[in-house]
């Protein structure tokens, strides 16, 4: 067969034939990806043999989508790369070629690919921005610092020249702009993690963990995959201020699973349970009849508690306090003392010390001056701002209160005994200032996830849904206003009928714009309502006691709990307060210099309290909270 060379000829400008060199080498366009040799690497410069007339030039610029590279460090003398097509012929006759445009091309459709099928794309890390990570995945992916990791990573030098993976979450080709997330594959990894985890633990193992986080209600642990919580009660059988004193963040631990919730994929940790229990100490150690010293960590109205060894307390009843009859336990004691007691009684199943201070050999217990602090059987409880606030202007209305949150919850009785069974643990719930909110509680156990409105009455809502019996002392003066005959009566007899409104009820308005413009009348007021709802809320805490079974805890929310001495009444202080611009913009108080010049420091509540939290987040985290501390609640009324 007789090859065709024509197209191997061309005509000269004489019409004279004449070879056509350009038809032997291949055809190439601009904007196409060639394969080529590298024949010479020079420090501006890199050739390339791609069978064509002319070798191309690649200049540094093309190499690499990395700045103020090396061209050695890129490509070596007979290595084979890709390049695409710049220019066919610029001024000097060169064919310019780009290494990273033919990387870019290749690499922008893998990227796409990635993109609509959510796996993941790998690049190494080759710069350390502001913000964030640089990869090379032939285009310039940017790694934001909150997506590099699950939690914030403080260095991001440590990543430098790391291959990383990492889900494409933007892409923009017109910008070349591409946004990458390596916090959504390892959540993914996480996932499969967790789950492995939840179907290997079992309450009551003991496993090893480091410590993820620190928050004012526990810490949390990393267990190789997954974060378990360790409550503020379940970190030490002494009392703990607050987790930092006893852990800090990169801390191995040895801890127990306590309980795990494996529909909500939750592991609640105990690291005391790990330790040496003082109570065994206890055991080994003391009988009844011996004296031991000690000193009283809290005084309460049915008497106080004394703490003999770290982590473990006895209670004085108040009956075994002196030989003379004592009203006020703080007649007798204040924290801090540092006392003699006997130990008249071991329960070491339960976990409980009777102690008495009277019965000590020559210690007699003498009465205090008369200018000790006194503790009132019924506090005053200073509702009146609760229930009648001050008549506001129309726009402050509009806005719901969020004051700071503190919440009690008491443990029965340790003595007498019999006392001790029926009486169950109350909870009281206080709000410095605003009006309780009329939201009804969720009809459901679900929790909504918006951010909390009203801290109190979220909180009341939430420990009603974790089995808490619950009250609110609105409430009980909302059914007094409504239905006390002689409330109503004392009213009327003291300001007339002009604080009845249109359909002849009280108008707590009306009251308002009276007694706060009138100390004495505000006095008469509290005088009038506190009695008769502390003897409400005594009744109503008797009721549970009565019933089949008892709820371990109740609740009940407290105005100005602090301020009056309102704690003495109970045994386990829960604070929720909000961030400041936060209680702001909630305030709806007229007078607010006033009802803060009445407060104490949110510091001061936080650290006084037995349990803390502060809202600022959502219902969910809120009951989250509420949840753990329920438990811990539970736990020290458990037999």
């Amino acid at each position: 067969e007789q090859l065709d060379d024509s197209a191997f000829w061309t005509t000269g400008p004489e019409g004279e034939l004449v070879p056509n060199y350009d038809a032997t080498f291949p055809t190439i366009n601009e904007g196409e990806v060639v394969h080529g040799t590298v024949v010479r690497v020079d420090k501006d410069e890199v050739l390339v043999d791609i069978g064509y007339k002319s070798e191309g030039v690649i200049p540094v610029a093309e190499l690499s989508i990395r700045r103020s590279v090396n061209p050695e460090d890129e490509v070596q003398v007979g290595e084979e790369i890709d390049a695409l097509v710049l220019t066919k012929e610029d001024a000097e006759g060169r064919l310019i070629l780009s290494k990273k445009r033919a990387r870019f091309e290749l690499a922008w459709k893998k990227i796409e690919g990635a993109a609509e099928s959510g796996e993941p794309v790998t690049g190494k890390v080759i710069e350390v921005v502001k913000g964030g990570l640089i990869l090379d995945l032939g285009v310039r992916g940017f790694l934001p610092a909150s997506l590099v990791d699950i939690r914030r990573v403080q260095d991001l030098d440590e990543f430098l020249g790391q291959e990383l993976g990492a889900k494409v979450i933007e892409l923009n080709r017109s910008r070349n702009n591409v946004v990458l997330s390596r916090r959504a594959v390892l959540e993914d990894e996480r996932k499969e993690q967790r789950q492995q985890i939840l179907d290997r633990l079992n309450p009551g193992d003991v496993v090893d963990g480091q410590i993820s986080n620190i928050v004012d209600f526990g810490a949390f642990v990393d267990l190789d995959g997954m974060d378990g919580l360790i409550h503020i009660s379940e970190l030490s059988w002494s009392h703990v201020n607050h987790p930092s004193e006893v852990l800090e963040i990169g801390q191995d631990v040895k801890v127990k699973v306590l309980d795990i919730d494996r529909e909500r994929q939750r592991i609640s940790l105990g690291l005391k349970q790990t330790q040496s229990d003082p109570w065994q100490q206890v055991l080994d150690t003391y009988n009844e009849g011996d004296e031991v010293e000690g000193k009283v960590t809290k005084v309460v109205t049915f008497g106080a508690f004394v703490e003999i060894l770290p982590g473990v307390e006895g209670l004085v009843h108040i009956s075994e306090l002196a030989q003379h009859h004592v009203e006020n336990p703080r007649e007798v004691v204040s924290q801090g003392d540092e006392v003699k007691a006997k130990i008249i009684e071991v329960d070491g199943e339960r976990r409980r010390l009777s102690l008495s201070l009277k019965r000590v050999e020559g210690g007699g217990v003498v009465a205090r001056a008369d200018d000790a602090e006194p503790i009132e059987g019924t506090p005053d409880l200073d509702l009146s701002e609760e229930v009648f606030p001050e008549a506001p202007a129309a726009e402050a209305m509009e806005a719901p209160a969020d004051e700071p949150v503190e919440a009690l919850a008491d443990e029965p009785v340790e003595a007498p005994a019999a006392e001790a069974v029926d009486t169950p643990e109350a909870e009281a719930v206080e709000t410095p200032g605003g009006e309780a909110s009329e939201t009804a509680p969720p009809e459901t156990g679900d929790v909504p996830p918006e951010v909390v409105d009203d801290g109190k009455t979220e909180a009341l809502q939430a420990f009603a849904r974790h089995g808490a019996a619950t009250i609110s002392s609105d409430d009980i003066v909302h059914q007094l206003l409504r239905e006390d005959a002689e409330v109503r009566t004392a009213l009327l007899e003291r300001f007339g009928t002009g604080i009845l409104d249109d359909a002849g009820n009280v108008d707590r308005a009306a009251i308002s714009s009276i007694v706060f413009a009138d100390p004495e009348a505000l006095a008469w007021l509290e005088a009038l309502l506190h009695p008769r709802v502390v003897a409400h809320y005594l009744d109503w805490r008797e009721s549970l006691a009565q019933l089949p079974e008892p709820p371990a805890v109740s609740a009940t929310e407290v105005p100005l709990l602090y301020e009056v001495g309102g704690e003495t009444r109970f045994d386990a202080v829960v604070a929720i307060t909000a961030p400041d611009e936060v209680r702001r913009a909630r305030a709806r108080v007229s007078s607010p210099e006033q009802r803060e010049g009445r407060l104490l420091s949110d510091e001061e509540k936080l650290e006084r309290a037995d349990f803390a939290y502060v809202n600022e987040g959502t219902l969910e985290q809120l009951d989250d909270f509420v949840a753990e501390t329920m438990r811990a609640l539970v736990a020290r009324v458990a037999p």
